[in-house]
């Protein structure tokens, strides 16, 4: 149960981050509806870099407060695989409690979850680090966000505004498919009209063919009753 202290100072950084979002890198946290010990977060990757592996990466973990902060440091943690860090598990940081004497009680949320942002885009090693390629990281950033709807309940409940974002992305998804097999499907019917059409092109050469060779018969019969009657009158 969180201290008095503890629950002053966490309702005032509350009000703080909603009055000053942060908006570069844009980062939402925000207590736990049944415990103020229990923040959540969402750290979204650079939108105007695109050439780093965390680009559009949405990513959703956990700040978990001592009853005496500010006076203790808190655990941190990164729920979405990402990966720079292993999913639930408490990092190693220099304002996480695995230093808790390195500690300074004048650091807040937003001071904890910048410099956690700045560590994840370095490649130092840490506990609770792991060495993946850029392209391993560019494929956890894909798919991060539809990870945190499908399987982070308490995600869905905190930040319905990423669930609305997904649904959206997968309308659009759905609608392309949807034009994409439309263009298919005229393409078959194209095929199948030329398929028609080829029967009946056949059919009028077969026809004229059996004209021609009758008109050759019949001339050629012709022929003969002018050559008997040649003969017959020399």
């Amino acid at each position: 149960m969180a201290s008095p202290l503890a629950t002053k100072r966490l309702q005032r950084e509350l009000k703080a981050l909603h009055k000053n979002p942060l908006s570069n890198p844009k980062i939402i946290a925000t207590p736990h509806e049944s415990n103020i010990l229990e923040w959540h977060y969402v750290l979204e990757g650079p939108t105007n870099d695109p050439k780093s592996p965390y680009s559009n990466g949405i990513y959703h973990g956990k700040l978990i407060f001592p009853k005496e902060y500010p006076y203790k440091p808190p655990g941190v943690i990164m729920c979405t695989p990402n990966g720079r860090f292993k999913p639930n598990r408490r990092l190693c940081l220099s304002m996480s409690d695995f230093h808790p004497e390195s500690w300074n009680p004048m650091w807040s949320i937003s001071t904890i979850l910048m410099g956690l942002y700045s560590f994840m885009l370095d490649n130092k090693p840490t506990t609770g680090s792991i060495e993946t390629t850029d392209a391993a990281k560019r494929k956890y950033a894909m798919e991060s966000l539809e990870y945190n709807v499908k399987n982070e309940k308490i995600f869905c409940i905190l930040f319905p505004e990423y669930v609305e974002l997904w649904n959206q992305r997968e309308d659009e998804r759905k609608a392309k498919l949807a034009l994409a097999g439309g263009g298919a499907s005229a393409t078959a019917g194209s095929g199948d009209e030329t398929m028609d059409i080829v029967p009946t092109n056949t059919a009028a050469g077969v026809m004229m063919m059996n004209h021609v060779f009758a008109f050759g018969a019949g001339f050629v019969a012709v022929l003969s009753i002018f050559f008997a009657i040649l003969r017959f009158t020399y």
